[in-house]
């Protein structure tokens, strides 16, 4: 029987490209998500339960605004990273998803579950782009 031997995966296979894109369409699916529930917040006031007595005493029309900026700019972030532009989209796609754990960790008593999934998102957002190497050598071949 012969042996047969398969080349070795490069230690840059499946954090640069995959990452990349991975991150870009976290980014632009929370960015999606956080436009939507930022209308959510605009439209009306019965889409989210009342909170008294909050720290962060914001109204869901503040809220509203500060969800549709986080969203369009992490749209535009994410779109950015699947078009090629990894460097600068990169650097604001961690900014953004870190601003965005904030911003629903603070919207926590408005929407608790959803806020949860969204810092979940947010979360793999800063770990694919935190672990792109953009230059990492190739050795696969290599002794």
């Amino acid at each position: 029987m012969t042996q047969q031997t398969h080349p070795a995966p490069t230690p840059s296979a499946g954090r640069t490209g995959d990452g990349i894109v991975f991150a870009g369409v976290l980014l632009l699916m929370n960015g999606v998500f956080a436009i939507l529930q930022g209308i959510s917040a605009l439209a009306t006031d019965d889409v989210y339960a009342r909170v008294h007595d909050y720290v962060y005493k914001i109204s869901l029309t503040g809220w509203g605004w500060i969800l549709v900026v986080l969203g369009a700019l992490g749209v535009v972030a994410g779109a950015a990273l699947l078009k090629g532009a990894p460097g600068w989209a990169r650097g604001l796609g961690i900014f953004l998803a870190a601003l965005s754990m904030i911003a629903q960790f603070m919207f926590l008593p408005y929407a608790p579950l959803w806020a949860l999934i969204m810092i979940a998102i947010d979360f793999f957002v800063i770990w694919a782009l935190a672990l792109y190497l953009p230059d990492a050598p190739d050795t696969a071949g290599r002794p």
